[in-house]
């Protein structure tokens, strides 16, 4: 019974830190493909929405675009990009930044350091503070346990 006051939690830190690591990871590429990267003309495939949630909670839509383009080398690159302005329907041309090195993680998002950085603080402080909860939590568990153990018989 103790183990599971320990592995659900470390469940939690587990996937706590894989979205920090996730997020600055796409936070940093989008930027260095802002800064340092080329653009081209890309044509979006399609657009559409998912949702989750409902019921209980809340309903969450997320849209989603496919975009094509050619690098400057001539090479077709198609990707998807999650939460991107509304206003691109298919068949828009739009600006993509990209990475000669990567070309498949492209974004269509306009430059906005700021809103980016924005952005990523505030989800990683998610990240930390969800981390955070759940050491808390082992934390107390293990307490908890330990001062059970010591007025065992």
């Amino acid at each position: 019974m103790e183990a599971l006051f320990y592995i659900l939690p470390g469940m939690f830190v587990v996937v706590g830190v894989v979205g920090v690591v996730r997020t600055l990871r796409r936070s940093s590429e989008i930027s260095r493909a802002w800064r340092h990267g080329r653009t081209a003309e890309a044509r979006c495939l399609r657009s559409y929405t998912t949702t989750s949630g409902g019921g209980e909670t809340s309903v969450t839509t997320t849209l989603h675009h496919v975009y094509e383009y050619r690098t400057a080398e001539g090479r077709v690159v198609r990707f998807e990009e999650t939460n991107g302005p509304g206003t691109v329907l298919e068949g828009d041309f739009v600006t993509v930044y990209y990475l000669p090195e990567d070309p498949s993680k492209a974004t269509a998002k306009p430059p906005a350091q700021g809103r980016l950085a924005a952005g990523t603080g505030c989800v990683v402080a998610f990240f930390v503070v969800f981390t955070l909860f759940a050491l808390g939590f082992m934390g107390v568990a293990h307490f908890i346990f330990s001062a059970a153990d010591d007025f065992a018989p």
